[in-house]
């Protein structure tokens, strides 16, 4: 009995012990999960964060792209340098002739010094010569502006007998890999290059775009990239991508690079890249079965037109050019001995005869056409003065011999030709069914599974690889797994961030990828240290963000704060902030991390908006309104100031400056004044020489990033 006893007694024992033991395991459980899943919040938080601000500074570019088209419907010069200056901003980027174009880029005029002891390139290249780039560019060495040149040289002359679509083939080599957004970070091509082999007959390369901006290493990633391409012509494919565009460069630090790196020859070379993107295919066929292509596509996009197309046309696909598809009529000249070409007008206008004097104001549509004609005939004056010439090259490239073949086929406008340029290169799969305008991004278009399936129906196709879009693993399949997105730029944000990815087809056309971190720091990194980082990273830019709505902010806080006790609650804030800034952010989630106290729910906005204030460093006299406003818009004047420094040596007189304000604060409906201009030039030119360097004036404006004890 005594025996039997104590045996129950210790099965109980080790019942409740077990239970408890479950009980404690349970409770750890359900804490790391929801530990995990906090984490988990964060980082959906942060990503959001940083995507939205990415995509609403691509919004601003296309707004700023805007301006050009309101300069030539408002801005009436009233003086020569008027003229010249509104010329600068429409001439850049206009298409050289073939002979001038190698006229201005002689690269056999440029020496190269005994001192000189970086690589050396000799044509037809050979594969000595790619792996000597990458030695030189590991250990920092620059390449000769001569070289980069002629590399660019040879480059556009191959990319010119290429077609819109390039058309691989597994069948002459084991597998086809697929590189996405590089952006300038040279660490993980190398990291790519390490791990899957260089390009060779046996390893065929699809880079499909956006190589350049952003990163500070974009000009290495071409030369090795063209290097690599006329190498190996038949192996190495290179897409153009939304970044691969002039325009944007100037805005995302390609252009700066280039000028940075080299100082005499910096504007040849960058003109030659200009003209060696748009030679750039349009897409990559593998196997008849896999298109890719750098954004995406519309329920207009059509292969039989994207083929046949001009690709070349489209220096800026953000500027569509309007201009007459048919050749200019036989200039007549005019009784003063000068000539008038014919002008176009806007659609639905009608251009009248210019007159001696203006129109009266009071027919506004009459002053509207008089005003139209007159800003276009001063623009084409100054365009033959500076002798640029509007014909395209007179020699015949792969797009215009199809053009040629197909003489009585169908005929698409230029507006056709040029949407399905954008839609490919600036559009982006969504989860909804249908096609809508991408007015995230600005620019392209959403499209849903069922325009993917219409699509890959149409044309035969399994599915579409594209790349655009920074992915936190490298790759994310969508639309029933018909759309992969691939992104190779790791730690795209901030280290940390995402991995880089790339992907391999073989004659399965099968999928296979690897991931990767090209940063050593993001290796040590536990995840918790990994998203704090990224997470401060994020909310120092949303910070930016916030400062630079200041005056908004406060107009939409004061409309819930009827009293004028200088307090509201914190869902109003939350309203209000998602009202001015248009992020599309959980703003109630993210605010215990953007405000750091409230007394009773009540949020006092005016103090909380002093602690996002601007160190005015020797600005103190200058209006606190003007340097919000400096500060909101500091992309899109710096895109600016580069199209007026035509030399790109970073310096502009004060002239030029105070003409960009007042074209700029028209543009913005902002009201400024003359004499806030003045005193703005005077304080940034510190060293007193009369011209203003672009990167100082950036300088003096920071953010102080400050937190109430």
């Amino acid at each position: 009995m005594g025996s039997g006893s104590s045996v129950e007694v210790k099965y109980k024992y080790s019942l409740q012990k077990s239970e408890n033991a479950f009980k404690a395991a349970v409770l750890i459980q359900q804490w790391y999960r929801r530990y995990m899943a906090r984490l988990e919040m964060r980082r959906r938080c942060t990503w959001r964060i940083f995507q939205s601000i990415e995509y609403a500074c691509e919004q601003d570019q296309i707004k700023l792209h805007n301006f050009f088209s309101y300069l030539m419907d408002q801005f009436t010069p009233s003086s020569s340098k008027e003229r010249d200056f509104i010329s600068r901003m429409f001439i850049s980027g206009e298409s050289y002739k073939e002979a001038e174009l190698e006229k201005y880029c002689d690269y056999e005029s440029i020496e190269v010094p005994d001192s000189y002891t970086g690589p050396h390139l000799s044509f037809p290249l050979l594969p000595d010569h790619a792996t000597a780039l990458l030695e030189a560019f590991q250990q920092k060495q620059q390449l000769h502006a001569r070289y980069v040149l002629n590399l660019l040289h040879e480059t556009r002359k191959h990319l010119k007998q290429l077609p819109n679509i390039s058309h691989v083939s597994t069948c002459y080599s084991e597998e086809v890999t697929v590189c996405g957004d590089l952006h300038g970070q040279l660490d993980d091509l190398f990291l790519i290059f390490y791990k899957n082999g260089l390009p060779s007959p046996s390893k065929s390369y699809v880079f499909n775009g956006d190589f350049v901006d952003r990163g500070k290493q974009s000009l290495e990633i071409l030369v090795i990239l063209f290097t690599f391409l006329l190498i190996y012509p038949k192996e190495v494919h290179l897409n153009r991508g939304n970044h691969e565009d002039h325009m944007v460069n100037l805005r995302y630090g390609f252009t700066k690079e280039v000028m940075q790196k080299y100082k005499v020859h910096g504007k040849k070379i960058l003109r030659m890249f200009q003209n060696v993107f748009c030679w750039l295919p349009l897409a990559t066929l593998i196997d008849q079965k896999v298109l890719i292509i750098h954004g995406g596509i519309s329920d207009t996009t059509d292969l039989n037109m994207l083929e046949k197309i001009q690709r070349d046309k489209f220096i800026s696909v953000l500027r569509m050019k309007k201009r007459k598809e048919s050749s200019r009529k036989p200039e007549i000249p005019a009784i003063n001995g000068e000539s008038k070409s014919d002008t176009e007008a806007a659609p639905g206008l009608s251009l009248q005869p210019q007159s001696a004097q203006a129109p009266s104001t009071a027919n506004r549509l009459e002053f509207s056409r008089w005003l139209r004609q007159t800003v276009q005939e001063q623009i084409d004056t100054c365009r033959r003065l500076m002798d640029i010439s509007e014909s395209e090259p007179e020699e015949l490239t792969y797009s215009s011999m199809v053009s040629l073949k197909d003489v009585d086929g169908p005929c698409w406008t230029r507006q056709e030709e040029w949407k399905q340029v954008l839609d490919l290169l600036w559009s982006d799969p969504m989860p909804q069914e249908g096609c809508r305008e991408n007015k995230v991004r600005g620019g392209g278009c959403y499209f849903g599974p069922d325009v993917t399936e219409r699509f890959l129906a149409k044309y035969g196709l399994q599915f579409l690889i594209r790349s655009h879009e920074c992915k936190q693993e490298g790759y994310e399949f969508c639309h029933n797994r018909k759309v992969l997105t691939i992104f190779s730029a790791s730690n795209y944000y901030e280290i940390g961030s995402n991995r880089g990815a790339y992907v391999k087809l073989g004659p399965d056309l099968i999928p296979h990828f690897v991931q990767y971190q090209a940063n050593k720091t993001a290796h040590m990194l536990t995840m918790t240290q990994r998203i704090s980082r990224v997470e401060e990273s994020a909310f120092r830019a949303l910070r930016e963000k916030l400062f630079a709505h200041t005056s908004a902010l406060i107009s939409a806080f004061k409309a819930y704060d009827r009293d004028n006790t200088g307090r509201i609650t914190l869902s109003n804030w939350a309203t209000a902030v998602e009202s001015v800034l248009r992020l599309g952010l959980p703003w109630r989630m993210l605010r215990p991390q953007l405000v750091c106290s409230t007394k009773d729910g009540m949020l006092e906005y005016k103090s909380w908006l002093d602690d996002l204030a601007m160190e005015q460093r020797s600005q103190e006299h200058i209006q606190s309104s003007l340097l919000e406003v400096i500060y909101r818009n500091r992309s899109n004047l710096e895109t600016i100031f580069r199209i007026i420094d035509r030399d790109h040596s970073g310096l502009i007189s004060f002239e030029e400056f105070q003409q960009t304000w007042k074209l700029f604060s028209s543009h913005m409906n902002i009201e400024l004044t003359d004499d806030g201009i003045n005193d703005l030039v005077r304080s940034i030119d510190f060293n007193k020489d009369g011209n203003i360097d672009f990167n100082e004036f950036l300088e003096a404006f920071r953010l102080v990033k400050q937190c109430p004890s």
